[in-house]
């Protein structure tokens, strides 16, 4: 029987490599998206051009109640969840000074409660199969921090917590938490960076290049597979040696 992963925010950037990338090692996916639109439907046709099964599980992860319906339709549909990657997210970057409370409660909501909302949900199904995997998209700034985002970082280090505290709640049930910490990773954002920019950040990065979604995708692929079983509770760090 195929395995099954929940991926959110996985229409576009890391998500939607890191669905394409389980795919294709045959998990069938719940692909949860914010809205519907046509590239949504695009998404769904290139995942499903690996001969697995997908599920458009359309949902705000900030609101728990979208997300006990969107997992309830995932386990309907396929019975189980194996793997959970929490990867939704937003930025509303400013410094303090000039940050709205509403831009940094937003932030918060999203990255980190909604973290916790589809997490709830999702671990009730895999304590009862005593077994799964989930996995966390944090970032660098959640560990270094970084001047203008007080609310992603924040939002970010609480998953790291989250991740820890998880981790030494469910193993007793064989479910193995674990983060990820991407560093600068190719993306919309970055795509429109100018030069000088690029050069100034690539000064900070040991491999001096840009990290691509695929790197962190490998990531989530390892953590998902039967080679990490006897990890859990750790932050991994795709970042070029940023943080060294």
């Amino acid at each position: 029987m195929s395995k099954v992963a929940l991926i959110t925010g996985a229409t576009r950037g890391i998500g939607k490599q890191i669905a394409l990338t389980l795919s294709k090692e045959g998990y069938n996916i719940v692909l949860n998206c914010r809205t519907l639109n046509d590239d949504v439907e695009e998404v769904k046709k290139e995942i499903e051009s690996n001969n697995v099964e997908v599920l458009v599980a359309q949902g705000d992860v900030s609101n728990f109640d979208d997300c006990k319906r969107f997992v309830d339709e995932g386990i309907s549909k396929f019975g189980k969840i194996d793997v959970l990657v929490n990867n939704a997210g937003i930025t509303k970057d400013m410094l303090l000074a000039r940050m709205k409370e509403e831009d940094f409660i937003q932030v918060l909501d999203v990255n980190l409660v909604g973290t916790f909302n589809v997490t709830k949900n999702v671990a009730t199904y895999m304590m009862k199969a005593r077994e799964g995997r989930i996995i966390n998209i944090s970032s660098v700034v959640g560990i270094s921090g970084n001047a203008g985002q007080a609310n992603y970082s924040a939002s970010k280090a609480g998953i790291i917590g989250f991740t820890k505290s998880l981790a030494k709640e469910l193993s007793s049930r064989n479910i193995l938490v674990n983060a990820i910490a991407p560093g600068f990773i190719e993306s919309d954002m970055t795509n429109v960076l100018k030069d000088e920019t690029k050069e100034q950040i690539l000064k900070t990065i040991p491999l001096k290049r840009i990290g691509k979604p695929e790197d962190v995708a490998n990531v989530v692929k390892f953590l998902a597979s039967s080679d990490s079983k006897y990890i859990t509770g750790q932050v991994i760090n795709v970042d070029g040696g940023m943080l060294i």
